[in-house]
């Protein structure tokens, strides 16, 4: 069953005494086309989830972001930088002098400056993450994400092969009317020529032979063949267990040129007007086909 380029996954694990929590966002593109949002603690392992999503997703654009939800409580203390704070001070009192203004440089104010305060959290965090210890999480996401799009590829599926069904009763009845329009043409043809003649006696053997031009000219057998087995090839790729857009994508190509052939020979309402439902039919297909990974 194909699946569909559309998708979302989140997953969360634990990790170094935290937790992350992943999300996969994914829609429709030619090729494959990752893109992250890590935070630094997963700067060395960009390169492996690269490779794990690639084996995962054959194309697509793959957006994949990942945040702490909860940090190890180890990290959760807070450290002063006392040079700091004797610069600091210094600085805004030699400001507070030199602009004449009035007030006290308070600790509130000190505080707020950068770099007086620093969270060793921010430190001890930013320990390199190894893929190991990752990629459990990013597994669940995967398979999360995967899960609705094997959904959305079901339900894709299901409303191609009523765009199948819908063609394949067009074509048989362009396969009805072919042989009547042939008929038609050659009686009128030997009353075009009977009239030109007035009278005189018609060259049977060489009227025949027009005739035979004109069905070979207007037989679309060859086209009905053909455009049969491309729609049986759409079937066959609607069970198969790997990604089929693109193969799907140029068999819609071949049934429209199978079709415009008939519309060209048609030289018939009825004929014509199943070949523009047919055409109708597939651009539907086609634009449903671009969803399909």
């Amino acid at each position: 069953m194909p699946r569909s380029m559309t998708g979302f996954g989140t997953a969360e694990g634990a990790v170094q005494g935290g937790r992350l929590r992943v999300e996969i966002k994914t829609v429709n593109h030619r090729h494959f086309n990752p893109s992250f949002k890590l935070p630094s603690e997963l700067s060395a392992v960009e390169g492996d989830l690269r490779e794990a999503l690639r084996k995962e997703f054959d194309r697509g654009h793959v957006s994949l972001s990942v945040r702490w939800t909860e940090w190890t409580q180890k990290s959760a203390t807070l450290k002063v930088d006392l040079d700091r704070v004797r610069e600091v001070s210094d600085r805004l009192r030699e400001l507070r002098d030199e602009l004449g203004l009035t007030g006290q440089v308070s600790l509130e104010l000190v505080a707020r400056q950068s770099g007086v305060l620093t969270d060793s959290l921010a430190e001890e965090g930013t320990a390199p993450i190894t893929w190991a210890e990752f990629e459990p999480t990013v597994r669940k996401a995967v398979a999360d994400c995967q899960a609705m799009r094997t959904r959305e590829g079901a339900a894709l599926a299901a409303e191609l092969e009523h765009r199948f069904a819908l063609m394949e009763k067009a074509v048989a009845e362009v396969e009805r009317l072919a042989p009547e329009r042939i008929v038609r043409e050659r009686d009128r043809l030997r009353a075009a020529v009977t009239d030109l003649l007035d009278g005189r006696t018609v060259d049977e053997q060489r009227l025949s032979q027009e005739l035979a031009f004109l069905a070979e000219k207007l037989d679309i057998t060859e086209e009905l063949v053909r455009f049969r087995t491309h729609l049986a090839a759409c079937r066959q790729a609607l069970q198969a267990k790997v990604p089929v857009g693109k193969q799907l994508g140029f068999l819609a190509q071949e049934l429209g040129r199978e079709v415009n052939t008939m519309g060209s020979k048609a030289n018939d309402a009825g004929i014509v007007t199943q070949v523009v439902a047919m055409k109708g039919e597939l651009e539907k297909v086609r634009e449903q086909v671009e969803n399909l990974e």
